[in-house]
């Protein structure tokens, strides 16, 4: 049986203005909508407890008892079964366990692993050194290239004067500019890039500030980097996940976020004024 998000999909763009408006709510609050009555559901998106029931009828159920059955017995089955009813056939007769089940539970293992060794002291450190610095260069090569876009491009949102260095190209001539008052942040994972590693060396002999995310405190970035955050990620195989990477950088999102609250929320309307003169974003 297929997911209720994926029959609203299916149905969308034949809905009322208002039905989409309950449809965009009950994937949203999937849990809550389960146990909600009509009326509730209307109230809380604004409108009324007829749109909520004819949204029920537009979907193709009898009612909006039936939906509300088909919603609780999803949130049952996915409570069991994160990845549905159909991941349980999956090598089912070889005897194996779904493969994505068996990445889920890596990945919430690198997960806790990466937090229970955190050192938040070394990480509001980071914290620090990255609201003094002038200038952030942000360099990320190969795998490591789409967790260095991802906190670049959200530190752009908190504050001005941040660098993406590209992989190919003028890097040397964007990286001239680094001195003591810029910040070198490398993100560096396996495998791992001989460049960032002499660019890297080559900040630490200008005597500019290092900050590395890897996988190890000993591995060739991390253990020159005047400050080093690792995931210590399980690296049996050559397919390594960003998970935990990205979980680190966030952490360093929210502490800067914290610590720097009034000049990032200014920052932040600025960029909404500009989203909304430009048409940027679907609305």
């Amino acid at each position: 049986m297929q997911s209720f998000e994926r029959l609203i999909k299916e149905k969308y763009d034949t809905l009322s203005p208002g039905q989409k408006k309950v449809a965009e709510y009950l994937i949203q609050k999937l849990d809550e909508s389960a146990f909600n009555t009509a009326a509730m559901i209307g109230r809380k998106v604004e409108v009324s407890e007829t749109t909520v029931i004819r949204l029920s009828y537009a979907l193709g159920f009898n009612g909006f008892s039936e939906m509300q059955h088909i919603i609780q017995q999803q949130i049952l089955t996915n409570s069991l079964n994160p990845f549905g009813a159909d991941s349980k056939n999956v090598h089912q007769d070889e005897g194996h366990s779904s493969p994505f089940s068996e990445i889920l539970e890596k990945e919430i293992l690198s997960q806790r692993q990466t937090f229970r060794q955190l050192n938040e002291k070394e990480l509001w450190k980071v914290v620090e050194v990255l609201m003094k610095a002038e200038r952030i260069f942000i360099l990320g090569m190969g795998a490591s290239y789409a967790p260095a876009y991802w906190f670049s491009f959200q530190l752009h949102t908190l504050r001005d004067q941040i660098t993406l260095c590209p992989t190919t190209g003028d890097i040397y001539e964007r990286l001239v500019d680094l001195n003591e008052n810029s910040v070198l942040f490398v993100i560096s994972f396996p495998r791992y890039s001989k460049d960032a590693l002499k660019i890297a060396e080559s900040a630490k002999k200008q005597g500019v500030p290092l900050i590395c995310v890897t996988d190890r405190l000993l591995s060739p970035v991390g253990r020159i980097a005047d400050f080093t955050l690792t995931t210590e990620e399980n690296s049996e195989s050559m397919a390594h996940s960003i998970t935990p990477a990205i979980s680190l950088l966030d952490f360093i999102i929210a502490g800067i976020t914290v610590k720097d609250r009034e000049r990032i929320q200014a920052r932040q309307q600025k960029l909404e004024s500009l989203y909304t003169n430009y048409g940027v974003y679907v609305e």
